[in-house]
């Protein structure tokens, strides 16, 4: 009993913590706060759009539905957000500006568990409500991430670097363990999906063309030479698969696996949009490091103001642990159970990634809701081709005008920009509907209902309104494929992109005078990509 106690101090205690690791600490969870931020304040220009009352799939008409299926008890678990209080406009933005400026003051580092536990209890909230707003692997890692970072913080209201609470050893390793499964998980589902391009190493060869939200740096580099690509198609496999097992070395091979993942996570983050997501890759990368490491990459001036940590001498501990309490031990237990079932769900959903062994399944289903304890596997699949939905309005049924969007790729002499960290969640929503039918994606006929009576919240989610006066009689959602220029035809005409028109996605539907709307016009049955 006397070993089992002891290691469970020595696992979820702090003052038995990794006293080598404060400033990775810092630094990460100043970092995690700055990503809540991005995710928050992409949000509070969005929410009412996506999931206000006369958004595109209202959250009410969601929760009300999970409460006539489950219950409400059962409901709250299926998908525990606030918004059960009230899901009126002020109570979806409420949760966007007090996750800001919970995160914000994270940045600060004022009370970081306090803030961790408003960021995580906003964003969740968001998540559980949205439905295919929030199908993101990026949304699941942000939360497992936030609720880990929670154990991981110190104590008080402002712990410094938390000399007296150094990292538990349970959390850090659990966040490493994050960082570590989504790259190998990643690698393991690009070999077992059986994707010929992965096998032929040729993934890469319009991977940047063919992004949810290509970059204008994209661009260029998909103009390199397939040499480059195969080169790179093999590299991704092997460090996937390979280099990540490093963080299981001793600290100089993880220092050095930290020197080859942070640039290539850059690289990624600079050639295609992928919202908040490879920056939270690439900051729980800073947790393969210990301070010794940091202090290398830090000026001169600035390595006075975050001296070596001393080692704890045992007469530090013995004060430590001469503090018993319930409220301590509560602490303790608290801490053990959640970490040990998430790390449990997580091991067994890698586990049976590769043979389905008869695991206790129910520990795994009931983190499900609240996606902290998650399965990975970015780009198992490549997409073959660019498609783009665009929206058109019309009043005679003859001349269209389409809405413009703000991110996703439209005007074909339009640079595709960079808007990471930003997360337009309906313009992304959009490219995996292009994969589909319309039938599959919701969001696309409930998109053309809400533009024939020119919802602003839903206008809102468009660059501008092209019919500001008065609603059109008709909008329909039609389907193009896109490609990058090749070098000259950007040169002698300055395109970014061609297009070509591929017909009908949805159905086009018109508004009568009494407000009444019916279908006019069907896509074809084959008009499914």
């Amino acid at each position: 009993m006397n070993r089992l106690a002891h290691a469970a101090r020595w696992l979820f205690d702090s003052e038995h913590g990794a006293a080598d690791c404060l400033i990775p600490r810092w630094l990460f969870l100043r970092a995690l706060g700055g990503i809540y931020f991005s995710a928050f304040f992409s949000l509070v220009f969005q929410i009412r759009g996506l999931i206000g009352a006369q958004g595109i799939l209202p959250a009410n008409e969601y929760l009300q539905a999970v409460a006539r299926t489950f219950g409400h008890s059962r409901g709250l678990w299926f998908a525990p957000s606030l918004l059960w209080i009230s899901s009126g406009p002020h109570m979806l933005t409420a949760i966007c500006w007090v996750g800001m400026l919970a995160s914000i003051l994270l940045v600060f580092n004022v009370w970081p568990r306090g803030m961790f536990s408003i960021c995580f209890v906003c964003f969740l909230s968001f998540v559980s409500a949205a439905q295919d707003f929030s199908g993101y692997q990026s949304d699941g890692m942000l939360l497992e991430a936030g609720l880990i970072a929670f154990f991981l913080a110190p104590p008080g209201i402002h712990p410094g670097l938390g000399r007296a609470s150094p990292p538990p050893r349970a959390s850090l390793f659990l966040l490493q363990w994050e960082w570590f499964r989504i790259y190998f998980e990643s690698g393991v589902a690009k070999i077992a999906g059986g994707d010929p391009e992965w096998r032929n190493f040729t993934a890469m060869d319009e991977y940047y063309q063919n992004g949810p939200l290509p970059t204008w740096i994209g661009w260029y580099v998909q103009h390199l030479p397939h040499r480059f690509h195969s080169s790179t198609a093999l590299a991704t496999l092997a460090l996937e698969l390979g280099l990540v097992w490093m963080l299981f070395f001793p600290r100089r091979w993880r220092m050095l696996c930290f020197l080859i993942v942070t640039p290539w996570e850059l690289g990624v983050i600079l050639t295609a949009n992928y919202t908040f997501l490879n920056y939270l890759v690439l900051v729980l990368g800073i947790l393969l490091l210990d301070d010794r490491s940091v202090l290398h990459f830090l000026p001169e001036r600035w390595k006075k103001s975050f001296p070596a940590s001393a080692p704890t001498t045992p007469s530090q501990a013995q004060t430590s642990e001469g503090l018993p309490g319930h409220f301590k031990i509560a602490k303790l237990s608290l801490a053990g159970v959640v970490l040990s079932w998430i790390f449990y769900a997580t091991a067994a959903e890698l586990i049976w990634m590769f043979a389905p062994l008869p695991l206790p399944t129910s520990p795994v289903m009931a983190l499900e809701p609240f996606r902290v304890a998650n399965r990975y596997g970015l780009f198992g699949i490549m997409t073959r081709g660019r498609y783009e939905i665009e929206f058109q309005g019309s009043d005679d049924g003859k001349s269209w005008v389409a809405y413009p969007f703000r991110y996703k790729p439209q005007d074909v002499r339009k640079p595709p920009g960079i808007y990471a960290p930003y997360q337009p969640r309906f313009d992304w929503n959009l490219w995996f509907a292009s994969l589909g039918s319309w039938q599959e994606y919701s969001i696309v006929p409930r998109t053309e209902v809400r533009l024939l009576s020119n919802d602003a919240d839903v206008l809102n989610l468009f660059a501008n309104n092209p019919f500001p006066d008065k609603p059109p009689r008709e909008v329909r959602a039609v389907k193009w494929q896109y490609w990058f220029t090749t070098m000259s035809e950007k040169r002698s005409q300055g395109l970014w992109w061609r297009r070509q028109f591929l017909g009908l996605y949805a159905p086009t539907l018109e508004r009568e005078p009494d407000g009444t709307i019916h279908a006019v016009e069907w896509p074809p049955a084959d008009s499914r990509e």
